[in-house]
């Protein structure tokens, strides 16, 4: 053996703190012999934690190691990555319905099925949308066609239905997109298709280069077929793109003169506590968290919102039954969920995984619907409430 023996009872005599009646013995390092020294897990550990806060954290990927590592301006930016299909072999046209200038989710379902399409052989995926819409390049897009808006606002299905058949006649594609929606793709898909002669294949449920299927009476049975031209996507049966930037070149737009006949058009008020859980695009939901329930209802009239709760205060008789919102409730799909005081149990999360946003205010930082939230407010909500509604009135007014 090249290596010294270890002494024990060597290095407990050196640790030895000389006087008192009781032995007490230093706890740093022994001094070690010429060579590697000897690791001392004690003060690694105080090198990693990070200094206040209640209870202690331990950072063992940086500590003392940081000040060895260059900063963040020293380290080469890294450029996104955006992939460009200079010549493609075919085009997929989607027709975005965008309501309110935003791609909806569905549009992002769409523009994914074409992807899907487009990268089974070598095509490039073209986006129609009327005026200027957003996050088409991270939602797929190689091409982007933008016509002028409606002369109607958002509503022109008949100038829409012109654009679309202009951008076929320019662009040749393989095959036409539309998402299966009420905000119009459904009513424009089955116009094109009326004009065009074409056959349309609506509500797409699976769809590959080879066949494209869609569910029948009820989901008892399954249509399939090869995929035609014109084809309608139903919602929440693809995913939308989540790879790489596309390049989302903007191409001319193809002229276009539509025939109209609508003259004006004239938006239905709806109230918000009419609609139905299942319909509603913004729900306001309270828990047991939430006591001044004037103030909820306030609220909810102030900021349009449709009324939801969890299952403790439709029990407790503060909402009617069919605003529950949970596994044993109602399934919602809202945009956003506005939820006030709800702790947030597996059944009521169950009934919110397909909402796209969640606000949660609640004075538990550890409940799990602040886990579940894109944002949270750590508050009281009696706090929240008037407060909200106060600012709420003043951009009204403004």
């Amino acid at each position: 053996m090249t290596g010294k023996r270890r002494d024990p009872r060597a290095e407990r005599q050196a640790r030895l703190i000389a006087g008192g009646e009781r032995k007490r013995f230093a706890l740093g390092a022994v001094p070690q012999p010429a060579g590697r020294p000897r690791r001392d897990p004690r003060s690694l550990r105080r090198a990693a934690t990070v200094p206040g806060g209640v209870r202690p954290r331990i950072d063992w990927h940086g500590g003392a190691r940081m000040a060895a590592r260059p900063g963040p301006d020293a380290r080469p930016q890294s450029q996104p990555e955006i992939r460009i299909t200079a010549d493609p072999a075919f085009l997929v046209l989607a027709v975005a319905d965008h309501p309110g200038g935003a791609l909806s989710e569905h549009d992002r379902e769409t523009i994914g099925a074409a992807r899907s399409l487009a990268d089974a052989g070598g095509g490039a995926v073209a986006v129609l949308t009327s005026g200027t819409v957003e996050g088409l390049a991270e939602a797929g897009a190689d091409r982007v066609l933008s016509v002028p808006a409606g002369h109607i606002g958002d509503y022109d299905p008949e100038a829409r239905t012109a654009a679309v058949l202009a951008a076929i006649d320019l662009l040749k594609p393989r095959h036409v997109l539309f998402p299966e929606s009420a905000e119009g793709g459904a009513d424009l898909a089955r116009r094109v298709a009326a004009l065009s002669g074409e056959r349309l294949f609506g509500g797409v449920a699976s769809l590959s280069a080879d066949a494209a299927s869609r569910r029948m009476r009820g989901g008892a049975m399954e249509m399939a077929a090869a995929p035609p031209r014109l084809m309608s996507i139903a919602e929440n049966a693809f995913a939308a793109h989540d790879g790489v930037r596309h390049e989302a070149r903007a191409l001319d737009a193809p002229a276009f003169a539509p025939v109209r006949r609508i003259g004006t058009v004239t938006p239905l008020a709806i109230e918000a506590g009419t609609l139905s859980l299942a319909d509603a695009d913004f729900i306001l939901s309270g828990g047991n968290g939430v006591t001044d329930w004037a103030a909820f209802a306030e609220l909810g009239r102030v900021l349009g919102a449709t009324l939801g709760g969890s299952r403790v205060v439709c029990d407790e008789g503060h909402l009617p039954r069919d605003r529950q919102v949970g596994a044993s409730g109602s399934l919602v799909t809202a945009r956003c969920y506005l939820a006030f005081g709800i702790a947030g149990a597996p059944q009521h999360l169950q009934g919110i995984t397909e909402v796209r946003h969640v606000v949660a205010i609640n004075t538990d930082l550890h409940a799990e619907m602040i886990k579940r939230a894109d944002l949270a407010i750590i508050a009281d909500a009696q706090a929240v409430m008037p407060a909200l509604v106060a600012h709420a009135k003043e951009r009204r007014d403004a």
